[in-house]
């Protein structure tokens, strides 16, 4: 699923080239997860704004209203001034001066949904249970120990709900959990303090270097240019179930948590 990094590196990848087109036409395959809430031809002449993203959405301004766009599980977004015609798994085309912009969804789980603002419904509505951005100031050792007070869950539940903090998807929750030496089974209430402080440094840590590294390609993702991420290739813990850990040479874990794979060290990661 794309996650934080991947989203920020999309957006990243054609949002300085679609600011200022003006939306030419507008082309829907097959449904996706919602519907888009207006007639297409209502956005044709609109003009496209500076491109943003909270959480894993992206929201592009138009000049009334505008489109709140999700990847879902598998969806890519492409940018082209001569875009192929579209295939199968090719659900909408939002069709620019500059540009087409494409979303590609195998499984159809992701979204363009037209909204008046981010603060009304639907985006707001869709934003409003999303936590804080990792990258936010606001985001440290003392927010995430009182934000986990008093939950029974694992931690590793805790910081994939999205609720807390925004972005720590599975392959991330899973290398900052292996950073911050914290066993991804400890109930998120029993943190201390000082190890929420080491939690929060190693989420925004493994973010940024995601984000450096255009995140990561496990099956489909690709950014607007049709690149693939890399961080993928950097993972201490995630994927290398059996494989020596980097730092104490102890075979790696796996287990599964809520239906998702989790990869840990069982002797430098602690309860």
């Amino acid at each position: 699923m794309p996650e934080l990094p991947e989203v920020e590196t999309a957006r990243r990848s054609f949002a300085e080239r679609i600011r200022g087109a003006q939306v030419l036409a507008v082309r829907r395959g097959k449904p996706l997860r919602w519907p888009l809430g207006i007639e297409p031809t209502a956005l044709v002449g609109q003009q496209v704004g500076e491109v943003s993203r909270r959480g894993k959405y992206l929201w592009l301004p138009l000049t009334e209203g505008g489109l709140l766009m999700h990847l879902g599980m598998s969806g890519s977004l492409a940018f082209s001034r001569q875009p192929e015609e579209p295939g199968a798994h090719d659900h909408f085309d939002l069709v620019t001066s500059a540009g087409t912009l494409r979303l590609a969804d195998p499984r159809r789980f992701g979204a363009v949904v037209w909204s008046s603002a981010m603060d009304a419904d639907p985006a707001a509505r869709l934003l409003g249970s999303l936590g804080l951005e990792p990258f936010d100031e606001a985001f440290d050792g003392d927010y995430l120990h009182r934000a986990l007070r008093g939950r029974r869950v694992a931690i590793k539940q805790a910081l994939l709900a999205g609720d807390i903090v925004v972005g720590a998807g599975n392959i991330y929750a899973c290398e900052a959990l292996f950073e911050a030496g914290i066993d991804p089974r400890t109930r998120a209430g029993a943190l201390s303090r000082p190890r929420c402080v080491r939690l929060a440094l190693a989420i925004r840590c493994i973010l940024g270097q995601a984000l450096t590294l255009g995140g990561a390609t496990l099956r489909d993702f690709r950014d607007a240019h049709g690149m693939a991420g890399q961080f993928q290739l950097h993972a201490k813990v995630y994927g290398r179930v059996g494989e020596p850990c980097v730092v104490c040479g102890s075979t790696l874990r796996r287990i599964v948590q809520g239906q998702r794979s989790t990869f840990f060290c069982p002797r430098c990661q602690r309860r």
